[in-house]
């Protein structure tokens, strides 16, 4: 594994599970193997789940971590070629990368859509240059279009608490006063495509997310028809993808809020979200605070999901041997 960006990367999903679960047994049995290593996180955004966890993974095996917040104590970056650096832009990114890439063994980078260009944002401009131009491994920590390790920890939690062989998953859409990414949908629905799941993704008509996430899921418009017999539901709200109406929001209908009146049509199923989470506006107090409620265990398994991505990544690298 050179970089992580998607499902794919991990290989065999089934052995990356039984990864996952044997180091969250042990999360310190690799400790020696990353000594003297260092990981750098790049953050162009605010993180709280992916920054403490991926410094937690880090630290289970050894390593060193660095926190570098674009924002706030660093250059501002531009990351467009050609452009007249006249403006409150110091450094460009192109310099910047290599200079990280010296200072570390392994960049993580957190990156969102701008929602100015769906082009600019689906060709992962950001996270592509730190591939190209830093020579180092590099881990998605979401971006533009994807968050695989908030993916992978939802596969491990789902493999934690499914009570059949293949189990019901539904993703739904929920409404939002904000306009968030497809980064989290898209991940989840990249990585329930290759898990041995029952896969269904709903959400209001305008809300289709790209196809190559897609891929085979079936599509279901009505909620409540999706809901029915499901083991897990899945809530996130994202805004639109489709042209004219990209990175806006089409809609805020509160009867897609996930409450006991849906649950009810479900198998006694599970709740899951990637948090932050607007409650009364994604799920209702009750759902999210009943014992069917996953969303704890679920953020928890984030440590463990970039614990597996890391080790595996410098490992490939052959910087240590197992």
């Amino acid at each position: 594994m050179k970089n992580y960006t998607n499902v794919k990367d991990l290989g065999n999903l089934q052995e990356a599970i039984k990864e996952a679960l044997e180091i969250k047994k042990n999360r310190y049995a690799y400790k020696h193997l990353c000594e003297n290593k260092t990981l750098l996180m790049v953050f162009f955004n605010a993180s709280l789940r992916t920054r403490l966890s991926t410094q937690k993974a880090g630290m289970n095996l050894g390593m060193n971590t660095i926190v570098l917040d674009v924002n706030q104590g660093a250059w501002k970056l531009e990351t467009e070629r050609g452009v007249i650096m006249d403006g409150d832009k110091s450094e460009h990114i192109l310099e910047a990368i290599p200079v990280m890439a010296n200072y570390c063994d392994l960049i993580g980078v957190r990156s969102f859509a701008q929602f100015e260009n769906k082009s600019y944002d689906y060709q992962e401009t950001i996270l592509n240059q730190f591939i190209q131009y830093s020579g180092k491994p590099v881990i998605s920590m979401e971006s533009a279009t994807v968050h695989p390790l908030q993916a992978f920890a939802d596969l491990i939690t789902i493999e934690e608490y499914k009570k059949t062989v293949r189990p019901k998953v539904v993703m739904t859409w929920a409404p939002h006063p904000k306009a968030l990414p497809q980064a989290v949908p898209n991940s989840f629905a990249d990585f329930m495509n290759e898990a041995d799941v029952e896969f269904v993704i709903t959400h209001p008509e305008g809300y289709e997310l790209a196809p190559q996430f897609v891929r085979g899921a079936r599509i279901e418009y009505d909620q409540m028809k999706a809901f029915e017999n499901a083991d897990f539901i899945y809530a996130k709200n994202w805004s639109a993808y489709q042209d004219p109406n990209y990175g806006k929001i089409i809609s805020t209908d509160k009867n897609w809020t996930v409450s006991n009146r849906q649950m009810a049509v479900t198998n006694q199923a599970y709740f899951m979200h990637c948090l932050p989470v607007r409650r009364n506006m994604i799920v209702t107090d009750e759902v999210i605070e009943s014992p069917q409620s996953l969303v704890i265990p679920e953020a928890a398994n984030r440590e463990i999901s970039a614990q597996v991505v890391i080790k595996r990544l410098l490992s490939s690298t052959k910087l240590f041997e197992l």
